[in-house]
């Protein structure tokens, strides 16, 4: 706080200024304000013992103003009995805090002046009416601020300009300009590369497609995030990328061209998408679904561990892949506890050697799952929009009161279940059968090896259940010790 000059028996009296934005960080507006109050305090023959300010803080927002607090604190304490602000609406927006400032000042007897709308007299009924007066048409503004900001950004969702932020994986090419950015803490002015967020970043949305391709046919995020560790590839901050930061990449609504506005879809974007909007759907109800299971803990390094089932005796557990109990080997080993002796690495390999096999025939395309060809994508399309319109009609019906909170509540859970229910659709439309890249390819055991474990994992998971069952004793009539016999295969897909 200023400290008064000895015998300085003038009023004591403390500015308040406020600006909502500063975008340039400089603080011109607040400098203005001040200059303006204190002339008017010297003018009136004012000794100002302190300035409060608030920077980049709006009152309408709500959020908490540390020098307007200050400010009620230190006249609570007698500091002052003026207050000095550039206009009225400076000190409060909000009809809340306008009662309490008046409170305040009753109390301690502080009277308030403005530079634009002159003195308020908060002790009379008049003064306290125009004060009100004046806030309510402040909050009028803020509220047809709000209304008109909110339809900019509404109209700027729908024509792809970037509201700010870190950049999105896949867009934001470089135009060869450059633009400046002024650091809002300090000031400084820095240029960067100007980018066009309505074209993509080729070599990004290649990977964007992959990952997209990846989960259609089978792979997971887990994969896709070792995948990406692999090859190099970050988030556009630069960091590695994580299974968090992957499924959002994967379902951000501007890959597929559409329009999103505080969080709901808007229509469609005026720009070109990366990903197909029925294998964005589909890729977004896969990971959606409440019943898709996720391994926990350590990625599985073995192909049948927790997918092989153990079939000795009655007993029908899963198995998984141990080196303990003195093994000098990796071996399969039942959840029941069940002992193993069927080596994991021999009993990965021929099953291995057997899905390939079989999907090398001749007849290995009759496996194929039937294609989706018949369903109608554009119809199932359009009728998704035209529910997300009804929804959005309802939320403004319910806005303008003209329907109860039960009225809504059944409308809008009725409109979402249609809704999940063509997503589903849309999803089967574009999911990639598991064995498409095996079947008919030149050599499907180079595909086989080309595909991680994960992919490798899901085809099994789709083609064949394997039961290893107790194995025979001694030497095999191969002359190895290895039972393959015991080792059962059930094909989930048969040819009539």
């Amino acid at each position: 706080m200023k400290s008064t000059p000895t015998g300085d028996t003038r009023t004591r009296a403390v500015i308040y200024c406020r600006i909502s934005q500063d975008r340039t960080g400089a603080g011109l507006g607040i400098d203005r304000q001040r200059e303006d109050c204190e002339a008017l305090a010297e003018g009136r023959g004012w000794n100002v013992v302190e300035v409060y300010v608030d920077n980049d803080v709006s009152a309408y927002s709500g959020k908490k103003r540390p020098g307007y607090e200050q400010m009620l604190a230190d006249l609570d304490q007698g500091t002052a009995t003026i207050v000095v602000a550039w206009h009225t609406d400076r000190l409060h927006r909000s009809p809340t805090e306008l009662e309490r400032y008046i409170s305040l000042s009753e109390r301690r007897g502080v009277s308030t002046h403005t530079v634009q709308a002159g003195e308020l007299d908060l002790s009379t009924p008049t003064g306290r009416m125009t004060a009100r007066i004046l806030g309510a048409v402040a909050r009028q503004e803020s509220e047809h601020k709000g209304e008109r900001v909110a339809r900019a950004r509404q109209q700027k969702a729908l024509a792809g300009e970037w509201m700010g932020g870190i950049r999105p994986f896949g867009w934001g090419l470089p135009t060869g300009g450059t633009r400046t950015k002024i650091d809002r803490k300090t000031g400084e002015e820095t240029t960067e590369p100007e980018l066009d967020m309505l074209r993509a970043v080729p070599e990004e949305a290649e990977v964007l497609r992959y990952w997209t391709d990846a989960i259609l046919s089978g792979g997971s995020i887990r994969g896709l995030v070792k995948w990406c560790a692999d090859k190099g590839i970050t988030t556009t901050r630069g960091n590695p990328v994580t299974h968090t930061e992957l499924r959002d990449m994967l379902m951000r609504p501007r890959n597929a061209g559409i329009a999103v506005y505080r969080g709901e879809e808007i229509g469609r974007g005026q720009w070109e998408p990366i990903v197909e909007e029925t294998k964005y759907r589909a890729v977004c109800a896969i990971l959606k679904d409440p019943s898709r299971k996720t391994t926990p803990g350590a990625q599985p390094k073995w192909l049948g561990s927790l997918l092989y089932r153990c079939g000795r005796g009655t007993c029908d557990k899963l198995v998984y892949v141990t080196q303990s109990g003195g093994r000098r080997y990796p071996s399969y080993r039942c959840q029941g506890g069940h002992g193993g002796g069927r080596r994991a690495e021999i009993t990965d390999q021929y099953v291995e050697d057997t899905i390939i096999e079989r999907l090398s025939r001749d007849d290995a395309h009759d496996l194929l799952l039937p294609a989706p060809s018949e369903m109608d994508v554009a119809a199932l399309q359009a009728e998704a929009e035209e529910i997300r319109q009804r929804m959005r009609n309802l939320a403004g019906m319910y806005a303008a009161g003209q329907i109860d909170d039960m009225q809504f509540a059944v409308g809008n859970d009725t409109a979402r279940g249609q809704l999940e229910g063509v997503t589903q659709q849309l999803a089967r439309a574009a999911e990639v059968d598991p064995l498409v890249e095996l079947v008919g390819a030149k050599d499907p055991r180079k595909a086989w090896k080309a595909m991680p474990l994960d992919r490798q994992r899901t085809v099994l998971r789709s083609l064949v259940e394997v039961t290893l069952k107790t194995p025979r004793p001694g030497r095999m009539p191969d002359g190895g010790y290895f039972d393959y016999d015991a080792v059962v295969f059930d094909w989930k897909r048969v040819i009539c």
